[in-house]
């Protein structure tokens, strides 16, 4: 994969860190994007990449825009754990702006390059809840569905110029996304903080853990490969069994 480039979306931290490095170490030349400068440079730095900074919920100043890379991770995301008739309409389209329509702008923005190359790898980092619904997550449990569908769309439409397009769907993931909504969901559940890991978040895997970023790094990394050329329009699980019932 040494004569690749790749483009991770919020890569500065979390799943985003663990596919750079990855990507990185099989000799992809990876830039960094994300909202925090300092940190999308530092890991630049470390991995040998580029870093950009930039607010991607500022979707305006994507559009029109054309991206040279061969691989493209749409991976930032946010969370708002919130009953539906508590949810703010400004939140609930801040995490459909972030999650589906910036994708759809970051898909846009690499097609030409890719199709010119007849080559290009579209990995989605979606989510379970891209293929199951929870509680209080209207927003993100929409989301993650929209970005499906633009993946699938993506296939179809990638294919015949050697453009594949898949999601991963992950359950919890030890990162500050999923730690940061433990105090919600406590509040939420009525419990307290240190029970929300056993009794709310790892109640529907079989395999109960949460799931490490360097575990949904490997698969991405897989898909991004030529390996995985006849893989596309696909969902891959990695949720310790979640959806196997």
């Amino acid at each position: 994969m040494s004569a690749r480039t790749a483009l991770i979306t919020g890569g500065a931290g979390g799943i985003g860190a663990a596919c750079a490095r990855e990507l990185a170490a099989r000799g992809v030349q990876v830039t960094v994007a994300d909202v925090d400068e300092v940190a999308a440079k530092t890991l630049a730095h470390e991995i040998g990449g580029q870093a950009w900074a930039v607010d991607l919920l500022d979707s305006d100043q994507l559009d029109g825009l054309r991206l040279e890379v061969d691989i493209l991770v749409n991976n930032a995301g946010i969370q708002v754990v919130r009953p539906i008739e508590e949810f703010a309409l400004t939140d609930f389209r801040m995490i459909q702006t972030l999650m589906v329509e910036v994708p759809f702008l970051m898909v846009k923005a690499v097609l030409p390059h890719m199709y010119d190359r007849g080559f290009g790898r579209i990995v989605n980092v979606s989510s379970v809840h891209g293929l199951r619904a929870s509680t209080f997550k209207s927003a993100y449990v929409t989301a993650k569905h929209g970005l499906e569908g633009l993946s699938k769309v993506m296939a179809v439409e990638g294919g015949p110029h050697g453009v594949t397009s898949n999601c991963v769907n992950p359950g919890y993931v030890r990162t500050p996304l999923v730690e940061s909504q433990i105090r919600d969901q406590a509040r939420l559940h009525g419990i307290a903080e240190e029970r929300v890991l056993a009794e709310v978040l790892l109640t529907e895997p079989v395999i109960k853990r949460l799931v490490e970023p360097g575990d949904v790094a490997s698969l991405v990394a897989w898909l991004a490969s030529d390996d995985a050329g006849m893989v596309t329009g696909a969902s891959y699980t990695m949720d310790g069994g979640w959806t196997a019932r």
